[in-house]
């Protein structure tokens, strides 16, 4: 058993993994994009799980909890989340707004959770859920033409956004209830039994959407760039990434690790601007920052409260 680190800081070692993994997930959204531009948004999601099941699946034991909340989650999370956020980014959704937006799945769960478990909001909650819907009401009226503009919202791709959030929340709601069976469950083997639904959903969505020659013709034109974006997504972005992150929540207190996720749009930004020469337009950037503000008030209200009430 895993003792938690209960000091104030992380060691430096464990502090240079918490950003390589939250480097890693802002660098994917630029990887998104660079798939996407040889292959569909289904054939994608069926090739990345197909690389996380496979050969992992072979020696990789069942989770030990019922198979309905891995097949569950796999279908909300993978086809879900993901099915959503790369057919937005398809249709005209900015890799660095993307990597801002679904940020929204914290406010999300806090939503689904009230519905679902019957989990009461606290006032800072509740005060980042409007802070955070403001902002992205602001970033939602900031669309324009992408057939004019490539840095350009499309209205379609930024609702997309918005469904693959409300897709991540789900799935929350679904690891949240697997912890209250009262059993240790290995987040990778949760991972990789959980892509069994998505590679099977996607891959029947793609036979029938892009059809076999669509299909034989995407992998035969297949580019290095495309092909990178699949080793990425499955091996680095999914594989590793979860494991490290999984791997420093057994070891260390959640509210000492999770704060690291604010830096993921931060990372998406930089990233979607230095290799994609995205450009965020004013009325964006406001709206990105209102909605940061939004999950810094869900992140840290609850460690204002406590010096309030000390």
């Amino acid at each position: 058993m895993v003792t938690p680190n209960t000091s104030a800081t992380l060691p430096l070692r464990d502090l240079l993994l918490a950003l390589v993994v939250v480097s890693a997930w802002g660098f994917n959204f630029v990887v998104i994009q660079w798939g996407l531009h040889g292959l569909s948004p289904l054939l994608l999601g069926a090739l990345r799980f197909l690389l996380v099941l496979i050969p992992a699946i072979f020696f990789i034991p069942r989770p030990t909890i019922a198979a309905k909340y891995w097949l569950i989650y796999g279908t909300v999370w993978g086809v879900g989340q993901f099915g959503f956020l790369f057919t937005a980014m398809d249709v005209g959704m900015p890799a660095g707004l993307a990597s801002v937006v679904l940020q929204s799945q914290a406010f999300f769960t806090l939503l689904f959770a009230s519905l679902f478990l019957r989990e009461h909001w606290r006032w800072y909650q509740l005060a980042g859920l409007i802070v955070a819907a403001l902002g992205l009401a602001v970033i939602g009226v900031s669309h324009g033409d992408v057939l004019r503009d490539k840095n350009a919202m499309s209205l379609l791709g930024f609702g997309l956004t918005l469904c693959a959030a409300a897709a991540w929340a789900l799935g929350n709601i679904v690891i949240r209830q697997t912890s209250k069976q009262g059993i240790a469950v290995n987040a990778l083997h949760f991972i990789v039994w959980a892509s069994i639904p998505p590679f099977i959903i996607f891959s029947l969505l793609s036979l029938c959407l892009d059809g076999t020659q669509g299909i034989a013709q995407a992998l035969r034109q297949l580019s290095s760039q495309s092909i990178f974006a699949v080793l990425y997504l499955a091996l680095i972005s999914t594989i590793l990434a979860y494991s490290i992150w999984n791997n420093l929540l057994q070891r260390h207190s959640a509210n000492l690790v999770a704060p690291f996720s604010l830096l993921v749009p931060w990372f998406g930004l930089a990233s979607a601007a230095f290799f994609l020469g995205e450009k965020l337009q004013a009325l964006q950037w406001l709206g990105a920052l209102v909605l940061m503000l939004g999950l810094l008030l869900n992140v840290f209200g609850a460690r204002l409260l406590t010096k309030e009430q000390s």
